[in-house]
């Protein structure tokens, strides 16, 4: 819908420009509508319940098995995944079932080089804890970071204009660190079942508009985005088993129809992604667009990457949609081939019971 994209793209805009400026203490959801919404927002909580378990730790080298034997041993690739519960991998038993072992076993066998997964992020996470994760991270020297955050910073109603300044930050400092970024943006909460209208319409304004803000800030800090909006919605009906019990986070298959999503851009940022490997279905309208209409179309395409084209005497203000080909969750279970391929043989690190 055009007139919704250019509408999105406004308010996107706006968001990203106070957040560059410093500007804007409003949060995403304004004091009035907090109170409407504040019953339906209970009951919502109450039928997601609560996970009672933490997130498997996947930290290791993975991919040893697919390092070239002919060829001078190579130092691991460092892959660091910083955020949200969603970067963790709440709602699964096994380290191999996170979307950061699902992304290091993947990135491994096309780079045909071991990759050392750093995942630093918590359950809870929000934009602001990213500094704190970010100290941890560079301390391992990533070549490439993966971060997946914004859902919390909507339900717990942070300022839209500081939860995006502090990502811009983040990929601005990781960036400077000489480590390549993608960020998957805040997913759209109105494909979560138990939010029900009209809490369910709000939330998927609200994680629109900061996936689209979010995208005009990370596009311009040197990062490039990977749209998840209601990547994991529409199968919810037909297949519940792409949710964990709580019916709000990812199950072992949610976790790798998204990993596998951003594994791509993933690669594709370190130089990885074979050109006649990389196809491309076009965005409808232009694929080359000014920013903020790039980031607005791509919160309501999940799959979408979003990356910065560099034009004569301008800077970051244009970009480029790619919707590139996506590896199923299929292949990423044990004994699977190709990228996703996460069997135990590949996994040196700790956790994977």
């Amino acid at each position: 819908m055009p007139g919704a994209q250019d509408s999105r793209a406004r308010v996107a805009r706006r968001i990203a420009t106070a957040a560059a400026y410093g500007g804007g203490g409003l949060g995403l959801l304004g004091v009035g509508l907090v109170g409407v919404l504040l019953t339906e927002s209970k009951l919502a909580v109450q039928a997601i319940g609560v996970l009672e378990t933490v997130p498997p730790k996947a930290n290791g080298v993975y991919g040893e098995a697919f390092a070239d034997r002919h060829a001078a041993p190579q130092a691991p690739l460092v892959l660091a995944v910083l955020g949200d519960s969603t970067g963790a991998g709440l709602g699964v038993a096994r380290a191999r079932e996170t979307p950061g072992a699902l992304l290091a076993a993947g990135l491994a066998s096309v780079a045909e080089r071991p990759v050392r997964l750093v995942n630093v992020a918590r359950s809870g996470g929000r934009s602001a804890d990213l500094s704190g994760q970010l100290e941890q991270a560079l301390r391992h020297r990533p070549d490439v970071a993966v971060i997946m955050v914004g859902a919390n910073d909507v339900t717990r109603h942070s300022p839209a204009q500081l939860a995006v300044r502090q990502l811009g930050e983040a990929v601005a400092a990781l960036r400077a660190n000489g480590c390549e970024v993608v960020v998957g943006t805040c997913p759209d909460l109105g494909t979560i079942k138990p939010v029900r209208p009209p809490l369910r319409w709000v939330a998927r304004r609200l994680s629109r508009q900061l996936a689209a803000a979010q995208t005009i800030a990370v596009v311009e800090a040197g990062g490039r985005t990977v749209s998840l909006g209601s990547l994991l919605g529409p199968e919810f009906a037909a297949r519940p088993e792409m949710f964990a019990a709580d019916r709000y986070h990812p199950s072992a298959q949610g976790y790798a129809t998204a990993a596998m999503a951003v594994l791509p851009s993933v690669c594709a940022v370190l130089g990885l992604w074979p050109e006649e490997e990389r196809p491309s279905a076009a965005v409808p309208g232009e694929t080359v667009l000014p920013v903020a209409v790039a980031a607005a179309a791509a919160a309501g395409r999940a799959g979408t990457e979003v990356a910065a084209v560099e034009a004569e005497g301008a800077s970051r203000r244009w970009a480029l949609l790619r919707h590139r080909l996506r590896v199923g969750p299929d292949s990423a279970r044990e004994g699977g081939e190709g990228p996703g391929n996460t069997s135990a043989s590949s996994h040196t690190g700790a956790g994977d019971g």
